[in-house]
């Protein structure tokens, strides 16, 4: 069976790094078409070197990345520099990279990709803001109906919010985005904070990754070690939780995961709950389910996958 055909958009942040470095460790169920970088974490002049630089951490300087868009369609952008350090990627002493971002913007990446493949051959990973899926659905809107499916990091609904009581922080950013990709009519599978902070970091796990002995082992066990401190003092657990990863993983191993088929909508509008992703997880209204809205996680199971994926790398 060939690999799956992705595209990984991302604003690296630690997590989305992992979440990067898992999928370019599995390149016989996942083929990497490019990777698209947007603002999110950091501002795009660093989400787009981050990219590069796990990209070289991996030994993939051939692998496409391209720059999008700079800010969310309709706001200021937040950062969260307070979670993952000026760079985005604190934590390990990594070079600059020397691979050249890929000529021409992510959007018409996206935009190309899906006209060029077969219909219904790609799908999508944001593990960011989803201001570059949504600008190329809103430019190209041939393309949504090509798409294989929409696997993405972000939303809450049990977990409540993490960048304001009601948000989490990639929907936040750009919650006019998430509802144009939520309401796009693809196939939508979400990883909230509500699986994603059960795939926890702790100790043994990160002694599991630096155990590796690798440039990747040691780098990831690293970066864990410094954007852990915000988790682990902010909600008392053992270790930080590895958000985007959970993306990369259920392409990998899908039975790790478990949820439901429900209506999820974004608020964009109320000054008290903006970008909180609404969940109707009881079934409570007649809104029909438009996304698969994962609500747990085979945590060991998970972390056996990517520790013995980063192996190989």
């Amino acid at each position: 069976m060939p690999p799956s055909k992705i595209i990984i958009d991302t604003d690296p942040g630690q997590d989305d790094a992992v979440a990067i470095l898992l999928a370019l460790a599995s390149p016989k169920e996942l083929e990497v078409l490019g990777i698209t970088a947007v603002a999110g974490n950091v501002p795009l002049a660093l989400t787009e070197r981050n990219a590069r630089i796990v990209c070289e951490l991996a030994g993939r300087s051939d692998m496409r990345v391209f720059a999008g868009c700079d800010r969310p369609l309709r706001h200021s952008l937040v950062t969260a520099e307070h979670v993952h350090g000026k760079t985005g990627l604190d934590g390990p002493d990594l070079p600059e990279p020397t691979m050249p971002l890929a000529p021409g913007h992510a959007v018409d990446f996206i935009i190309d990709t899906l006209r060029t493949e077969p219909a219904g051959t790609v799908t999508l990973c944001p593990l960011g803001p989803l201001t570059n899926i949504a600008t190329a659905f809103e430019k190209a809107p041939d393309i949504a109906s090509r798409v294989q499916e929409i696997v993405l990091m972000g939303g809450a609904y049990f977990e409540v919010g993490n960048i304001t009581p009601a948000a989490e922080f990639n929907i936040y950013v750009d919650p006019e985005a998430a509802e144009i990709v939520i309401k796009s009519g693809c196939k939508i599978t979400i990883m909230p904070l509500d699986v994603t902070h059960k795939a926890l970091v702790t100790k043994p796990r990160n002694d599991a990754f630096r155990a590796l002995g690798t440039p990747v082992g040691i780098a990831v066990a690293e970066m864990t070690d410094f954007f852990e401190r915000f988790d682990k003092e902010k909600y008392d657990t053992a270790g930080a939780p590895l958000h985007d990863p959970c993306v990369t993983a259920y392409l990998l191993k899908p039975e790790l995961f478990n949820g439901r088929h429900v209506n999820v909508e974004v608020e964009t509008t109320s000054t008290l709950t903006r970008g909180m992703t609404v969940a109707d997880w009881w079934s409570v209204t007649d809104r029909p389910p438009n996304a698969m809205f994962m609500g747990d996680l085979d945590a060991d199971g998970f972390f056996t996958l990517l520790t013995d994926r980063l192996a190989q790398l």
